[in-house]
């Protein structure tokens, strides 16, 4: 009875096995015979830099301790019910009253260029966005009151 190419693939496949088993044991006991490397010593300041003393750290906590220097998170808003006369230069204008605008756009029909009713302005803080949409929101602009709220995605 003759043995097939399948016999020959199968006896190919457990001799790689095996020559893999051996080189991965041998790469095992090499390891083991060098030990561990040469451990590098650091100290405290070379990892987190230097740390004040804990008198120091106190008499900066009475003092107030230093301004935060956070980013400002910036924020989008949505505005709706704006009238179909209103550019995206008007809609800045009226937020910028607030604070700083990153980013404004009054969304317009492809067809006819005018406005669809609503926008997006990008407030540069959560803080001032909170503003504008207490301050502006049910304000009019162009003879029709606006609509604000923080967008959210589709």
């Amino acid at each position: 009875m003759s043995r097939g190419p399948y016999g020959m693939d199968k006896r190919a496949r457990e001799a790689e096995k095996a020559r893999k088993k051996r080189d991965k044991a041998e790469r095992r006991a090499d390891r083991r015979e060098r030990g561990p490397g040469d451990i590098e010593i650091v100290s405290a300041s070379d990892i987190v830099g230097d740390l004040p003393s804990v008198n120091e750290a106190l008499q900066q906590i009475e003092r107030g301790g230093e301004a935060r220097s956070s980013n400002p998170i910036p924020c989008r808003l949505f505005v709706g019910g704006l009238s179909w006369g209103v550019r995206t230069e008007d809609l800045r204008a009226a937020f910028e009253e607030v604070g700083e605008v990153v980013d404004c756009i009054v969304m317009t029909d492809r067809d006819t260029g005018r406005s669809r009713g609503f926008g997006f302005v990008t407030m540069a803080d959560r803080k001032l966005a909170t503003k504008a949409i207490d301050e502006l929101s049910g304000r009019e602009i162009d003879g029709r009151r606006i609509v604000v709220n923080v967008a959210t995605e589709r």
